[in-house]
């Protein structure tokens, strides 16, 4: 069983041109009509049950949900609209003052859901969301390869924890003045790769600059995620003007010829327009791309990673006992390639977070950040010793030895 310790024919899809079931313009407060079918669990767990855990969400009420939306007169009819899906921080939705000028553009609805801020619980901000999201879907053509799920500040990083937990519902994410990491599952992390752009806003002096700039967007940058970032000159912590958001979104649809290639070879990486997919049929359809994978030999571990995907996600389900058979074939076979691979991956993440970790420690941050200064400097040294002991990127091996008297410079200021 060690393969399953270690690795932690279908349809097109099919854009239902659903008539307007709301007037085009502003609309502060929409009510959502239904609770979400999308699957939020998943979002904040490693599994996708068929009835979410007990005691989460006990009192929740999908239909108490409201949200400010936008629909661009500029919609052509009979054509799938791109939508901007963006979280505050706050009590009400924020950011459509800065976001219309690109979705009258650009043709994209805008949804900003109310009550799901900072101060709320984040299994009930999760819900929100995606009760917002499947509400808006419900009543308008939407294609899922032109939504954005974006927020500004804390609503940002609950936009990058939804993104990267459900890429397959996504083209891409845009985190203002925030940015978030990949999960752990290897085939989500390159699910997230090869599917979605990450376009990170920042002000010139917003606090947050430094870890978006050389941490987190560097690392996702590092590790192969289409992503990019904007500063917006004489902006601190806030939403930038509509010209910036113009050109994010722009670059973010630049990847939409890529979105679209990857979802006509292999279905499971882009969610139906019209309905959401069972437990069953998403299973099915992963478990489906996991073995057309296993047949080419430069993508047997990226296939093997799928099953054990399946495997996690649904293991009450047949097609976690077909992955799980499969895996332990592979795993009793003579072929041990993918352990060096299983390796190599472990070893690029590792070697990317390190530098990424190492250059926002060493730069400059703000006051509210620098206590936290000696605490960086000593993980990264603890990575750093990871590198250097693994010795077999002698590229980063020489980079740590280079920046561990640095490190350790930080950590000793402490004391």
């Amino acid at each position: 069983m060690r393969l399953l310790r270690q690795l932690a024919p279908a349809a097109a899809m099919l854009v239902v041109c659903r008539a307007l079931a709301a007037q085009v313009g502003h609309q502060p407060d929409v009510k959502v009509a239904a609770p979400t079918r999308l699957d939020w669990v998943f979002a904040l767990s490693n599994q996708s049950p068929a009835v979410p855990p007990a005691g989460w969400l006990p009192s929740y009420d999908s239909l108490a949900q409201t949200y400010e939306l936008y629909v661009p007169a500029t919609l052509k009819p009979g054509r799938a609209a791109g939508l901007v899906l963006f979280i505050s921080p706050g009590n009400r939705g924020t950011g459509l003052a800065q976001f219309r000028a690109a979705c009258d553009e650009l043709g994209l609805v805008f949804a900003s859901p109310h009550k799901a801020g900072n101060n709320v619980d984040t299994r009930e901000r999760v819900r929100i969301v995606l009760d917002v999201l499947d509400d808006v879907r419900r009543n308008y053509s939407i294609d899922p390869d032109r939504t954005y799920i974006g927020g500004f500040s804390g609503g940002g990083r609950i936009a990058c924890a939804i993104g990267f937990s459900l890429p397959e519902q996504f083209g891409g994410v845009l985190p203002v003045c925030a940015a978030g990491d990949l999960r752990e599952e290897s085939w989500l992390r390159q699910r997230v790769i090869d599917r979605l752009s990450v376009a990170h806003l920042t002000g010139e002096t917003d606090f947050n600059r430094g870890e978006i700039e050389r941490f987190r967007g560097a690392m996702l940058a590092s590790v192969g995620v289409r992503s990019k970032t904007w500063v917006a000159p004489k902006t601190g912590h806030s939403i930038p003007a509509a010209l910036l958001i113009i050109e994010a979104l722009r670059w973010l649809d630049e990847g939409l010829p890529a979105r679209q290639k990857l979802a006509k070879a292999f279905p499971a990486t882009r969610a139906p327009a019209d309905a959401p997919l069972s437990r069953e049929d998403a299973a099915k359809l992963l478990l489906m791309e996991g073995k057309s994978r296993l047949k080419d030999k430069a993508q047997v571990y990226t296939g093997l990673m799928q099953l054990k995907g399946v495997l996690d996600r649904w293991p009450d389900l047949a097609a976690a006992d077909e992955a799980k058979r499969l895996l332990l074939a592979v795993e009793q076979g003579a072929d041990r390639t993918w352990e060096a691979q299983d390796i190599a991956e472990q070893r690029k993440f590792l070697i990317a977070r390190v530098r990424a970790l190492s250059d926002y420690a060493t730069g400059p941050l703000p006051q509210q950040y620098q206590a936290q200064r000696p605490e960086m400097a000593r993980a990264a040294i603890e990575l750093w010793k990871l590198v250097i002991d693994d010795g077999q990127d002698q590229a980063a091996v020489a980079d740590g030895q280079k920046r561990l008297s640095e490190l350790e410079k930080l950590v000793e200021a402490k004391s």
